[in-house]
């Protein structure tokens, strides 16, 4: 059971299994804060009327959607940043052990 622990605080295990479930359980209260919030407000100031993820430009026939891009870029920096916290603010990078 040693070398098993040793395993997983030296691979980095801890860590990966910690932001896989923290960004699993904020996921949903983040997408709902950049759709209902944060989307809505970018779309008054980047001038998209109406909803941000349909904001798109043409160049021929193709439809480029940067709205849905800027959208799901905001959602994952929003994610990134709550893991990051919560394993500071938990001290749980401190569980894997230094190689």
């Amino acid at each position: 059971m040693k070398g098993f622990i040793n395993f997983i605080r030296e691979q980095g295990v801890m860590g990966l299994a910690v932001g896989f479930i923290l960004g699993g359980a904020v996921s949903k209260v983040v997408s709902s804060l950049v759709a209902d919030i944060i989307n809505p407000v970018l779309s008054v100031v980047l001038g998209a009327a109406g909803n941000l993820s349909e904001a798109s430009f043409k160049i021929g026939n193709i439809r480029i959607m940067w709205g849905s891009f800027v959208g799901t870029t905001i959602d994952f920096l929003v994610i990134a940043l709550v893991v990051y916290f919560g394993v500071k603010l938990l001290k749980l990078d401190k569980l894997d052990s230094k190689k």
